[in-house]
Parts: C-alpha cells; sequence; structure tokens
C-alpha cells in the first residue's frame, strides 16, 4: 500500500504578493483569473490529482499548518478525498518532524490480517508547492522509486538538469542498483547517493551540469514507514522521541488530527536530507525528468510561463490585463487592474488588489526580505489578501476608512458563521443575492435579494445560509475598532473559539 504523504506547511513568502501567510502559495491558483477565463487549480490540487492511476494507493495523509487547516479540507473535498486525514503542526519545525509524525499515523492506521503488515506501509512524499509537467513520466519514476524502496531503502528523486541552477541543491550519483521493473518498458535505473551539496555558484552549476552525473534535489521522497522511523531514531533520537510523544498525545479534532504542541515545539527543527538523507547509508536517488519546478521564485513562472508558450513578442510572460511597449524578457501579472509597464528589460512586476512588487528579475530571491520587513511593521499585506477564504466562504475588503469598513460577504449553500458578538462595532447587511438566515439576538427571520437589515454593537448574532444557492452580501462595518480579533464566538460548527 503506497500511502501520499502532502507536505503543505511552507507559505512561499518568495512569491508574495500573490503568497501570504494565511493563504499561501501552494493553495492559490498561479494562473491570473483574468487571464484566459477561469484560474487553474491550485498547486495542492494538481499535486493531488497527479496521484491518480498509481497502484494500491491509500487516502493522501496531509501535514499542514493549524491557519491552512480549512484550505486544505476544502480543496480535498473539491478532489473527492473525503477519506484523506489532515494533521495540524502547531508550529514549523521543517519537513522531517513532519514526515515523523505522518509515517507514524500511516503504519498505525493500516489493517494488520498479517502480523507486522503496517511496518510495511509505503509513503510517497510530496511537497505540495511543486510543478510537474508531465504526470505520466512522474508515475513511472515513483514505480521505480517503490522498489527500490520496499528493499529498505530511502529513495529520493533526482532531477535531470538542463541548465547550471543556482537555486537548488544538487546530488550526486554513485554505483548503479537495479530492481525488477513494474513492467518490462520501464528501465530499473536507480543510484546510491554519493553525497548531496548545497546551492552552487554559478561556476560550480555548470561543472555540475557537464559532470553529467548530478541532479537537481526534488525535495520528493519514497521510503516505508518503519525504515525512516528506524533510521530517524539512529540518527536523530531526539527528534524521533520528541515527535513520537506529540503523535502519542494528539487529538481528533472534527477531520484534523491536532499533535501535541509541546512536545512538537520541543523537537528539533530539520529537513529530511539534514536529519536522515545526508547521514544514512540508504539513501537512493531514482532519476526523473519530467517537467519538474519548484516555482521557489517569480523568475521560474516567468520559466515555465516560456516553456508553455504563454510569451508574448521579446520574452516576455504576461498574465491578466496588461500593456507592455518597448519591454523585454520580464514577467508581468496583474490580477485586479489594468497594468501598463514601459520601458523595462529583465524584470517582474507584479500587482495584487493590496499589493504591488517591482523587481529585477536576478534579485526575486530577496522578495522574503520585503515580507519580514512587513511582518515587523505588523503590516496586513503579510498575512492575508483583501480576499480572504473561510470554511463557511469567503469575505472580500472593498474599503477601509476612519470609523468605517466595506466587505463583500459569499456563505456557501448550506454553511453559517459563528454565532458571535462585537464588542466596537456595528454591521448593516444588504442582500446581493440569494437568501440569508439572520438571527440578531431573540430574532430569526430571512433576508433576501435587495433587502437590508443592521446588527448594533453587542448584539448576539449570527448569517446562515440555509439554501442551495450561494449567499452573496455586502457588510458595512462602523465604529471605533473594526479589528478582526473583535469577535466572541458563542457557538461555531468549525470548532473556532
Amino acid at each position: 500500500m503506497i500511502v501520499p504523504v502532502i507536505l503543505a506547511g511552507g507559505i512561499g513568502s518568495r512569491l508574495w504578493p500573490l503568497s501570504r501567510q494565511l493563504n499561501p502559495k501552494q493553495f492559490v491558483s498561479l494562473s491570473s483569473p483574468t487571464h484566459g477565463g477561469a484560474p487553474s487549480m491550485s498547486l495542492f490540487r494538481q499535486t493531488l490529482d497527479r496521484l491518480q492511476g498509481l497502484p494500491e494507493l491509500a487516502p493522501p495523509l496531509v501535514v499542514c499548518n493549524e491557519e491552512h487547516r480549512f484550505l486544505a479540507a476544502e480543496q480535498l473535498r473539491q478532489a473527492g478525498l473525503r477519506d484523506a486525514r489532515i494533521v495540524l503542526e502547531p508550529c514549523g519545525r521543517n519537513t522531517a518532524p513532519a514526515l515523523t509524525v505522518a509515517a507514524l499515523l500511516a503504519a498505525a492506521g493500516q489493517e494488520q490480517p498479517h502480523e507486522g503488515e503496517a511496518e510495511t506501509v509505503t509513503l510517497l512524499v510530496l511537497p505540495a508547492d511543486h510543478l510537474i509537467a508531465d504526470t505520466e513520466t512522474f508515475q513511472a519514476a515513483v514505480r521505480q522509486a517503490v522498489g527500490h524502496a520496499q528493499d529498505g531503502n530511502l529513495v529520493t528523486f533526482g532531477i535531470t538538469p538542463d541548465y547550471p541552477e543556482t537555486g537548488y541543491g544538487y546530488i550526486q550519483r554513485g554505483e548503479v542498483l537495479a530492481v525488477e521493473p513494474a513492467t518490462p518498458a520501464e528501465a530499473p535505473v536507480g543510484y546510491r547517493i554519493r553525497r548531496f551539496v548545497e546551492k552552487p555558484d554559478q561556476a560550480t552549476a555548470q561543472l555540475y551540469l557537464d559532470a553529467k552525473d548530478y541532479y537537481w534535489n526534488s525535495g520528493m521522497f519514497v521510503m516505508r514507514a518503519d525504515v525512516w522511523l528506524d533510521e530517524l531514531a539512529q540518527l536523530a533520537p531526539e527528534m524521533a522521541r520528541l515527535c513520537r510523544q506529540a503523535y502519542v498525545a494528539r487529538d481528533q479534532d472534527g477531520d484534523f488530527i491536532r499533535l501535541d504542541e509541546a512536545a512538537f515545539a520541543a523537537s528539533p527543527a530539520d529537513s529530511i536530507d539534514y536529519a536522515v538523507m545526508e547521514k544514512t547509508r540508504r539513501a537512493v536517488v531514482v532519476p526523473m525528468d519530467a517537467g519538474w519546478n519548484d516555482l521557489g521564485a517569480w523568475s521560474a513562472l516567468w520559466n515555465v510561463g516560456l516553456q508553455n508558450g504563454d510569451e508574448c513578442s521579446d520574452g516576455n510572460v504576461t498574465q491578466g490585463d496588461v500593456y507592455c511597449r518597448g519591454v523585454s524578457n520580464s514577467y508581468v501579472r496583474a490580477d485586479s487592474r489594468l497594468v501598463t509597464v514601459l520601458g523595462l528589460d529583465n524584470a517582474v512586476v507584479v500587482e495584487t488588489a493590496d499589493a504591488v512588487l517591482v523587481a529585477d528579475k536576478d534579485q526575486v530571491q530577496d522578495v522574503k526580505s520585503v515580507v519580514e520587513w512587513l511582518k515587523q511593521q505588523q503590516r496586513p499585506e503579510a498575512d492575508m489578501h483583501t480576499l480572504v477564504y473561510r470554511p463557511w466562504g469567503s469575505y472580500e475588503s472593498l474599503a477601509t476608512g476612519p470609523g468605517f469598513q466595506v466587505k463583500r460577504i459569499c456563505v456557501k449553500p448550506g454553511a453559517a458563521l459563528s454565532l458571535q458578538m462585537h464588542h466596537h462595532r456595528a454591521e448593516h447587511w444588504v442582500v446581493l443575492s440569494g437568501v440569508a438566515t439572520v438571527t440578531c439576538d431573540e430574532r430569526v427571520f430571512p433576508l433576501e435579494a435587495n433587502q437590508s437589515t443592521f446588527i448594533p454593537q453587542g448584539s448576539r448574532h449570527r448569517l446562515q445560509n440555509e439554501t442551495t444557492e450561494w449567499l452573496e452580501l455586502i457588510e458595512v462595518q462602523t465604529g471605533n475598532y473594526l479589528g478582526e480579533d473583535d469577535i466572541v464566538r458563542f457557538d461555531d460548527v468549525y470548532g473556532r473559539t
């Protein structure tokens, strides 16, 4: 049995302003909603979809940050994966602790018709934010890797490099291995790993490319759960102990598995490579050439756009309502308005409803420093978009000023906001479409399109959509404080406090 482990805990700060703390790159569409109609699926959904067709595939196990639990749950629902399990990290501790709790859960969750069978479960470990263009080649490489993993190896995928990239780590292969091919057409190729190397400079990257025995480090793995846990216990015993403690003391919260916060936070924070792969004698690399990209910076989106034929003249890649003149070798994206660019070369211009990034394409790895500055200044642009998703739907901030804020609220069919109260603000609701069921203190009444109501400051209130159609309304908030933390919840179907 293959258990996909989807690591979805990152925030993708290098893709700001599209990627934000509360809505990171793995959960957003990387195609502009104004370019070619509807936006494409998120990277998370694409990761789930490319698993279809693999043999003996169990429901996925997703590890994500608690802040992103409803994003993950909704996209799993959209993918029809209602049996998936979601593990919530109380804090980020890098990929090795995330994999460890997933391995413990996957092994314990298997039926055991024969003693010890649970320990042979095979994990396919995939970051949720990678792009892979060729699903068929990817799945062929997975089948090859499974053979090596069942022999007790810890397998990673090495991406065949086609240019001297300095933004990736590299893997140098050693002696060749062979296993029985999954099908006669598949070459049983795998290699012992000779060494891992850090991100090189340009000259060293060229040497690796010329040598023909180096691969880009993909960060994807296949391994048996018991082999990982055994190797971790030997090579990182403190991490193994604390992760097991966090797992044993876990709680089940509806659809979510909550780890013990104190134990998990005390675990060393380390990557799968640093904790085990660079030290173990069981490390194997399987080559893969499937159009892989980790989309770690805006320059990667430019490269992908060129490969997909999305460029306009002069090597530009544009998305959305964009006009360029005298522009070359640039990436320009508009999400909410017209963007015009004149006389630039090698540039990145990204517009969202509340922020604009303009950068030299060779400097986009430093975008994370912008996010760090935003956090230091406690700016909301670091954490959220004007459009914010909630388990019941979404809200979008349309206008803000002294003493007021205007939002557009969309509520899913059958969904309900919490029964709540605000100390510092009143609210006016105007229904645009659908039918709302409104609770305001002791009154419960319907509100239809073109009708409005007033929610006084301090009133217990709730907004529900009891119909089969989406509900859309405008909310006007007025008061001396309009922060999202001015909320007291009395009842919430999603377990929020």
